[in-house]
C-alpha cells in the first residue's frame, strides 16, 4: 500500500497535467458525441444569431472548434479560437475543411496568457466539469469576460448555470454490501465479518460520477446555488455555498445525495431559454450526475424533511479540483457533515 503523501501541484504543473487530458482523441469524441450538450450549444448559438452577425466572438477552451463553427454559421464576422492544448492542431484542420479560415482564427495558449488584436462582444465556452466546477474552466471564463468583452452590451453563453441537490437510495450500494452475508450460503465460508470493510471501501468521500435512474430519486430537486455570470467573481467561486430542501417521496433509505447542474442560453425571440441539463430527470449527458455516499443509510417516510447547506471549494492539492462539503440533516436525526472530492492525478503522478 502506498504511504505517499499528498502536495499542493504547483500551478504550472497542475495547468500542464489538465491540458495534457485533452489532447487525446477520447474525450473530444465523447464530448462531441454528447447529443445534447453540442446540439444544446448549437441551438443556443443559433438562436442568439441576432445579436452574433457581424459581431466579434470568443471561444474559450475551443477544443476541436466546433463551437465557434456554430458561431460563424449564427453568422458571426469573426471568431478567436483560444485552446491551450495541442488538439489546436486539430481545430485549424476542421476549420480549414469547413472553408472558415477568413472567419476563425485559431490561437494556441492560454485565454490568460493571449494577446487579442481587439476587444470581442460574444463570449462562448463549454466550460462545464463534473458536478459544474472541477476542472474549474470558469475562472478562465471569467478573466476573458473582465479583459476582452465589451461593455455594456457583451454577450456571454451560457449566460446562467445552476446547481442541484437531491437524496437518492442507491439499491447497487445495498446489494453489494448485503452481498457478503450469502457468501455462506452459496460456498460454506461464512464472510459477514467483510461488511465492515465493504462499507468503509464504499461509501467513502470520493465524490462518484455515475448515472442516477429516477426511480431512485427520493425527493424534488433542492437548487442551493446559481451563479450568474456576467456578475459572478472568481474570488465567489472560492466558496460557493447555498442550503437546500427538499420532502421525501415516501418510505426508502437514504445512502447518497446526488448533485447535478443545469446552464441557460438566452433566447431573446422565444418565449423560455433553452436549458441545457444533466438532471437524472432529463436524457442523459456524458457529465452524468455527482453522487456522494453517506457513511450510513438512513430510513425515511413519506414527507420527511432532508435539509442542509452544501460548500464548494477548491482542493489544498490541486486548484482545479473540486471539493463538496454537506451539511445535512434527515428527518429527527442530529446533523450530520461530510466532505467529498474527486480523485485526481496529482496523488498518482507524485513520487
Amino acid at each position: 500500500m502506498s504511504n505517499v503523501k499528498k502536495r499542493k501541484l504547483d500551478k504550472t504543473r497542475q495547468d500542464s497535467l489538465y491540458f495534457d487530458s485533452y489532447s487525446d482523441v477520447t474525450i473530444h469524441e465523447e464530448m462531441i458525441a454528447d447529443h445534447v450538450r453540442t446540439n444544446t450549444y448549437r441551438m443556443g448559438i443559433l438562436r442568439n444569431s441576432e445579436a452574433i452577425r457581424g459581431k466579434v466572438v470568443l471561444d474559450v477552451g475551443a477544443g476541436t472548434g466546433v463551437l465557434s463553427v456554430f458561431c460563424v454559421q449564427a453568422g458571426a464576422k469573426k471568431v478567436y479560437a483560444v485552446e491551450a492544448c495541442s488538439i489546436a492542431d486539430q481545430a485549424v484542420k476542421i476549420v480549414k475543411q469547413n472553408k472558415m479560415e477568413d472567419r476563425i482564427e485559431v490561437i494556441r495558449g492560454t485565454v490568460e496568457t493571449v494577446d487579442l488584436p481587439e476587444m470581442v462582444e460574444v463570449i462562448v465556452s463549454e466550460w462545464m466539469g463534473y458536478a459544474l466546477l472541477h476542472e474549474s474552466m470558469l475562472n478562465s471564463v471569467l478573466y476573458a469576460r473582465d479583459k476582452w468583452l465589451k461593455k455594456p452590451g457583451g454577450l456571454i453563453l451560457p449566460a446562467k448555470a445552476e446547481l442541484y441537490i437531491a437524496p437518492i437510495s442507491d439499491p447497487v450500494v445495498e446489494d453489494r454490501l448485503h452481498f457478503w452475508y450469502t457468501v455462506k450460503d452459496q460456498y460454506g465460508v461464512d464472510m459477514s465479518c467483510m461488511s465492515d470493510f465493504a462499507r468503509r471501501c464504499i461509501l467513502h468521500s470520493d465524490i462518484t460520477v455515475n448515472s442516477v435512474t429516477v426511480e431512485d430519486v427520493l425527493s424534488h430537486p433542492a437548487r442551493f446555488a446559481e451563479l450568474d455570470l456576467y456578475t459572478i467573481t472568481v474570488e465567489e467561486l472560492r466558496s460557493l455555498k447555498g442550503q437546500f430542501r427538499c420532502e421525501c417521496f415516501g418510505s426508502a433509505a437514504v445512502n447518497a445525495f446526488c448533485v447535478w447542474f443545469t446552464v441557460t442560453f438566452p433566447c431573446p425571440d422565444k418565449p423560455q431559454a433553452l436549458v441545457l441539463s444533466t438532471s437524472p430527470f432529463k436524457p442523459e449527458t456524458h457529465w452524468k450526475q455527482a453522487v456522494l455516499y453517506l457513511d450510513a443509510p438512513v430510513d425515511v417516510v413519506q414527507d420527511t424533511p432532508v435539509t442542509g447547506e452544501v460548500s464548494m471549494y477548491p482542493s489544498e492539492e490541486s486548484a482545479r479540483h473540486i471539493c463538496i462539503h454537506v451539511d445535512y440533516t434527515i428527518g429527527e436525526q442530529k446533523k450530520q457533515s461530510k466532505t467529498f472530492s474527486i480523485p485526481d492525478w496529482s496523488s498518482e503522478t507524485q513520487q
